[in-house]
């Protein structure tokens, strides 16, 4: 089949060919249960792919800051700012209607300059605060997009908006909406794996399991979670008294119970649900493997920082995540939380950076030195910005910041995009995109175009139309792209 066919006419082929392979005069018996769940392992709706270019990346590790990291006090340097501290924001430049509600009331809105000292790193010179000394040193690696901007102001429309394409719930993640459109790599693994870790600094914003959620494709496609403390994936391994020979034999009658079922109802999702039991029971094998670290060399280990023992940490995650991604998992997110800095931000960043820089950058290093970097896409950054006011009593070394939707910063490395370098550039109080703005719809087709797909064709039919991730916009930025 041409591979330049639109997945639209592939599924719902879980719902349409299935169906009808399903209701013919073969049957569910004669063609074989097990037969389509192989093939589904094999990731044969690869053939049904929308390439339109060999892909850059083969994998994607995404390093979500969950509440809204300060581009200001990390990597869009304004130093003449230092000049107007305690000045306010003109109108011009931050109209009142922009502002959200737990700052719109103040008498004043204060220019609040970072605190924090920023350099040049790398052959290419890219502006770091000195918070994150170790991305520093993966400098050179990183394609830093200054102007990202999206319209969603507060953390759940915008968190969503970033995992789906779209602020309202109910649409299929990224992670989703790749497993579904380049199936599986490992037949005893999760194409899709999400994990979380939570912020010294403060509490984090919730996290809901509808952010690595299918949304309306076949339930398969939905992200696995790896829990934070506790066994990662519960009833990973068999109860007390509860043999792997039983729990084969146990699964082998559920499977013809679900067959029965299946034969009279003709219901697809049932293939889902038998396809996520036989996952389950291969990951019993599989996961306890990729979570002994004992066969990392103590080199590796250092690269991530005292915590990477610590499961649940922000560097177990990111050492789990290269394991996952070497053994085939396509798509790893972290979610990490703690970022939204309201007040306090200069000692509460500070904790968030120093938790999460060693790990960052050692993740990039150690995909590098295993030559996994070259077809690894990482990417890194959180819904929205803050404020370059100050929300609160601004003082010379104490303020807060509120949310921003209007210009922030996120990062790639690997995978095919434009090492370091910096993309787009804000206005002189970081509020406003200046030149070369990235919307959230843009960073997904660009995301998309590196795993070899065309972001306009990758499509599901839902409620009369064909819905994708990029909705009914965005465009591939090829600046950002080798």
């Amino acid at each position: 089949m041409d591979n330049m066919q639109s997945v639209n006419s592939v599924d719902p082929y879980l719902t349409t060919r299935r169906y009808f392979l399903r209701g013919g005069a073969l049957g569910i018996g004669a063609l074989g249960i097990s037969s389509l769940l192989d093939s589904e392992a094999q990731g044969n709706v690869k053939a049904f792919l929308p390439r339109t270019q060999a892909a850059k990346a083969k994998r994607i590790i995404y390093l979500f800051q969950s509440g809204g990291p300060s581009q200001a006090d990390l990597y869009d340097y304004k130093p003449e700012l230092k000049n107007r501290f305690g000045e306010d924001v003109p109108k011009s430049v931050y109209p009142d209607e922009r502002k959200t509600r737990m700052s719109s009331a103040q008498a004043k809105f204060p220019v609040a300059p970072s605190v924090f000292q920023f350099e040049r790193h790398g052959r290419s010179g890219q502006w770091m605060s000195e918070l994150l000394p170790h991305t520093a040193t993966v400098a050179d690696e990183l394609c830093i997009i200054q102007s990202m901007y999206t319209e969603a102001i507060n953390h759940d429309p915008a968190m969503t908006m970033l995992q789906t394409g779209s602020q309202i719930a109910g649409r299929p993640s990224m992670g989703a909406w790749l497993h579904y459109g380049l199936g599986s790599s490992n037949d005893d693994l999760p194409a899709f794996v999400a994990m979380s870790s939570k912020g010294r600094a403060k509490a984090g914003q919730p996290l809901y399991d509808r952010l690595w959620g299918a949304g309306f494709l076949p339930a398969k496609y939905q992200g696995v979670k790896f829990r934070n403390q506790g066994d990662p994936v519960l009833d990973i391994y068999n109860p007390p008294g509860v043999s792997q020979k039983f729990r084969r034999k146990m699964l082998d009658s559920l499977k013809t119970l679900n067959q029965q079922n299946l034969d009279k109802t003709q219901d697809p999702e049932i293939i889902g649900r038998i396809s996520q039991y036989e996952l389950a029971y291969r990951m019993q094998m599989s996961v306890p493997k990729l979570l002994d670290f004992s066969d990392e060399s103590e080199a590796t280990l250092e690269l991530y920082g005292k915590d990477v023992k610590r499961t649940g940490s922000y560097a177990y995650n990111c050492l789990l995540a290269r394991r996952l991604a070497e053994n085939g998992v396509r798509f790893v997110q972290l979610f990490h939380q703690g970022w939204d800095q309201h007040g306090n931000l200069p000692k509460q960043i500070s904790v968030q950076a120093k938790e999460t820089d060693q790990a960052t950058a050692g993740l990039i290093q150690d995909l590098k030195q295993r030559g996994l970097l070259e077809d690894t896409l990482v990417i890194w950054g959180g819904e929205f910005g803050r404020t370059i006011y100050s929300q609160g009593r601004l003082t010379a070394k104490n303020y807060g910041r509120d949310h921003h939707p209007s210009c922030f910063t996120m990062w790639m490395a690997g995978g095919g995009v434009n090492a370091g370098t910096t993309f787009g550039k804000t206005d002189d109080y970081s509020v406003n995109v200046a030149e070369n703005g990235v919307h959230v719809h843009d960073l997904h087709a660009t995301i998309l175009h590196l795993m070899g797909i065309e972001h306009t064709q990758l499509t599901y039919p839902h409620l009369g139309r064909d819905f994708r991730l990029t909705d009914i916009a965005g465009k591939v930025v090829k600046e950002l792209l080798v």
